[in-house]
């Protein structure tokens, strides 16, 4: 089986309103207050929960790994309280998912969030089961760049590793799938959008309506 493979986080939907909630929830207890403001660190938001505390504290001059470390933890407790506060489908995402999985392929996630935590969010937006596959970051031993979370990604999904596509949103997607040897899709309209080109995957993803074509040309008909 040929499987399509999605990142989650600015990728299938925006969560970050509800990271950025999150880190400032640890920032306050630190005494900083918010320091992230929602819309202009939304690719920090993307970029998962160390280097959101990480970029935070760079910008109060506090910033040590050890303080990193220390609220993490934290920082993940406060997520799952409020996980699907804000997170938003891309528009058409849901809509792309049920047409690939009507034309035969299957379709997974391969994310860098905490399986856990990925798991809860899918299932707080009732989407779960729309999902054959999903690798997060902790799930194997390795997390993205390394290939295998894609490569796992696709056989959970029912499908053989060398005939998947990753859509995802970042240098790490790109690299993932470069390493892989399949093709990658960047969205454009994430808070990174205008930067995709310049990584140069096999396409770019403007709106969700054209992904089935765009699937169907780089790995052929699911059946």
């Amino acid at each position: 089986m040929r499987t399509v493979i999605f990142d989650l986080d600015g990728t299938l939907a925006d969560t970050s309103g509800d990271l950025l909630a999150a880190a400032n929830h640890c920032f306050r207890h630190m005494g900083h207050g918010d320091v992230l403001i929602e819309g202009q660190d939304a690719a920090v938001a993307l970029r998962g929960g160390r280097m959101m505390l990480t970029h935070g504290l760079k910008r109060v001059g506090e910033y040590s790994e050890d303080t990193v470390f220390e609220y993490y933890p934290m920082l993940l407790e406060a997520y799952s309280k409020a996980i699907d506060t804000h997170t938003q489908f891309y528009p058409g995402a849901l809509e792309a998912v049920d047409i690939l999985r009507g034309a035969g392929y299957g379709v997974g996630i391969c994310t860098n969030k905490p399986e856990g935590l990925a798991d809860l969010l899918l299932t707080r937006l009732g989407v779960r089961d729309q999902f054959a596959s999903l690798v997060g970051a902790d799930t194997l031993p390795v997390r993205k760049p390394d290939p295998e979370p894609l490569r796992e990604a696709a056989r959970r999904a029912g499908g053989h590793p060398d005939l998947c596509v990753l859509i995802g949103d970042s240098d790490t997607d790109r690299n993932t799938a470069k390493a892989a040897g399949v093709p990658s899709v960047l969205v454009t309209f994430g808070p990174s959008g205008d930067d995709m080109a310049a990584l140069e995957p096999e396409a770019l993803l403007h709106h969700f309506d054209d992904l089935p074509e765009l699937v169907t040309d780089l790995i052929g008909a699911a059946a």
